[in-house]
């Protein structure tokens, strides 16, 4: 279905959740930043917010995200008060400014923390942010699932939730350190979606050690058997150098690239002749969901939580390393949970580290997003001429069409839409960066 050229893929490229991404912030930009740019946010506004948990009950080997054991309850629940105080910090810099539509909890798990402390945390945005009506999305770790925390769903509202499946083969389950057999999945499912969840998104992985095309090929036919309403296929990156944990994996184990290439078109082609639109490169979901209604009528977005129908200009991030976007910068909370509390129990913002967008930067930004999510973008002269010549072995190949200001990748090309967008990534032609493979 694809054609696969392997030159083309040769080289790693960012997962572009943002531009500039994480790789570009430094200590230059921080907290004085951060709060010029709280305060000159207009009235009105609609922003939403990222809170992040940084921890998890148990740490799995393939695992890129900042999280931790929530093994030490003391250091949880002070964690849990470091985050409620910097709610009341940056409520109070903002004012009620923006309208906080969005509420969206990652981690690590946010079913790490006691339910009774979710309650507490999401009574505290709703009240300093005035967020009553904002729709809540929340990431799970289906092994700890419990009745109280269904209930805590069911009584929050909760609309959105993702679920951590990765793969149902227990072999392979047994290879990333993250055992949790089908029989908890389906119950899962069901109680989420009793609970008054609406749209369910499961998270799985190819190119995991000792994974075959038999074992993708049974995932995605119970993942079909289930019928989430989204699913996310990420390629898994293996960066042992970068992640300590993943050193636990046997890179011998790992399929080559012919084989990721393969499972990833398998995925595509059993996913959408189950029914599922194809959403960006690495996202599915169903006619009817919001994220495949934004994407065909052209409102799809990305940011630092993937493929997103959510159409905020603007998305404050809370708790330690998360992420807050404004149209011109880009800053990052403390990343260490120990200094970030130290940050914010002293009355400070919590950013660390961050990057200004000036207008090209913001242009770049809005082109690489643009053929992410749509395929296509209008690109100044001034800005394609000069790469015309980077896109000429895909566009020979009939992976792209490019026209006098304007780029469309064909649907041949859709699995070198990162390689694509990083033509345009100004950043990109220093030194190598530690990045994952496009497929």
């Amino acid at each position: 279905m694809w054609p696969y050229h392997p030159d083309l893929l040769a080289r790693p490229v960012p997962r572009y959740t943002s531009y500039p991404t994480a790789m570009e912030f430094d200590q230059h930009v921080g907290r004085s930043n951060q709060a010029r740019a709280l305060e000159t946010i207009a009235a009105g506004t609609p922003a939403s917010l990222y809170v992040h948990i940084p921890y998890c009950r148990e740490i799995c080997w393939y695992c890129g995200c900042n999280t931790g054991a929530a093994n030490r309850s003391a250091r949880l629940s002070g964690y849990l008060d470091a985050l409620e105080r910097e709610i009341l910090t940056v409520a109070r810099q903002l004012r009620h400014r923006a309208r906080i539509d969005r509420i969206a909890f990652g981690g690590g798990s946010p079913n790490a923390v006691p339910p009774i402390r979710f309650v507490r945390l999401l009574d505290r945005l709703i009240t300093e942010f005035d967020a009553a009506n904002a729709q809540i999305s929340i990431e799970l770790d289906p092994r700890t699932l419990d009745d109280d925390w269904y209930a805590v769903i069911a009584a929050a509202r909760v609309a959105s939730a993702s679920l951590g499946c990765q793969t149902f083969a227990p072999h392979v389950q047994a290879a990333i350190g993250r055992i949790q057999p089908l029989a908890m999945i389906e119950p899962a499912t069901a109680r989420l979606r009793a609970a008054g969840v609406t749209s369910l998104n499961f998270d799985l992985m190819y190119g995991l050690p000792g994974q075959s095309r038999d074992d993708l090929e049974a995932t995605l036919s119970e993942t079909i058997r289930l019928a989430p309403e989204r699913i996310a296929l990420f390629g898994y990156a293996h960066l042992p150098a970068a992640i300590s944990r993943q050193r636990r994996i046997d890179a011998r184990q790992l399929p080559g690239p012919r084989e990721r290439f393969d499972h990833a078109a398998l995925g595509f082609d059993r996913l959408t002749r189950a029914g599922y639109d194809a959403v960006g490169f690495d996202h599915f979901a169903r006619p009817g969901d919001p994220l495949a209604i934004a994407a065909r009528h052209g409102r799809l977005r990305r940011n630092f939580q993937g493929f997103t129908d959510d159409p905020s200009p603007l998305v404050l991030g809370l708790g330690a390393s998360a992420i807050s976007l404004f149209p011109d910068l880009i800053v990052q909370n403390e990343k260490l949970a120990g200094r970030y509390r130290m940050l914010v129990t002293s009355g400070h913002l919590a950013s660390s580290r961050g990057v200004a967008r000036p207008a090209d930067v913001r242009m770049r930004a809005a082109i690489i997003e643009q053929l992410l999510c749509s395929r296509h973008a209008h690109i100044p002269g001034e800005i394609l001429a000069p790469v015309r010549g980077l896109l000429g072995s895909f566009a020979d190949r009939g992976l792209l069409v490019v026209g006098t200001d304007s780029l469309t990748i064909t649907p041949a090309g859709l699995p070198y839409a990162r390689v694509i967008a990083a033509a345009f990534d100004s950043y990109r032609s220093g030194a190598a960066r530690p990045c994952s493979h496009a497929v």
